[in-house]
């Protein structure tokens, strides 16, 4: 995503746009991927970025808060920031750490629980973590 393209969304988004904001997004929306932020930080460095890791995680948070992102929680210490924001569901390799897109039509429920009239569901993602070999979707 060009500078520009990421100047809109962060207006569209309430993101004051800071040079490390804007080169962090250059990273994560260049193309639908999942990184973490460790995979941000070493692809700021790769580039000779100076980018702090506290601002790279600050922003990483502000991304999400605001939707240009999704994190996606694969276990208590560790989560991945996703650039589709559109609904759908993951794999996740326990033994690659990969994780790999599943369109939302091809799960399906039955039915969902009653939340005995205590809010509503706002969204549905179901993470299958999965071992060896699963290829690309």
């Amino acid at each position: 995503m060009q500078r520009a393209q990421i100047i809109v969304e962060f207006d569209n988004c309430g993101i004051f746009p800071t040079p490390q904001r804007i080169e962090i997004a250059q990273i994560l929306l260049k193309e639908p991927q999942h990184l973490s932020a460790e995979q941000v930080i070493e692809r700021l460095r790769s580039k000779g970025s100076g980018v702090s890791k506290a601002t790279v995680y600050n922003t990483l948070n502000l991304f999400t808060e605001r939707g240009l992102v999704n994190e996606c929680v694969v276990d208590p210490e560790r989560r991945f920031y996703d650039s589709n924001t559109d609904a759908h569901h993951h794999f996740y390799n326990l033994d690659t750490g990969e994780l790999i897109d599943i369109p939302q039509d091809e799960i399906a429920f039955a039915e969902l629980p009653d939340l005995g009239g205590e809010g509503r569901i706002e969204r549905v993602e179901v993470l299958i973590k999965v071992r060896g070999k699963t290829g690309e979707s």
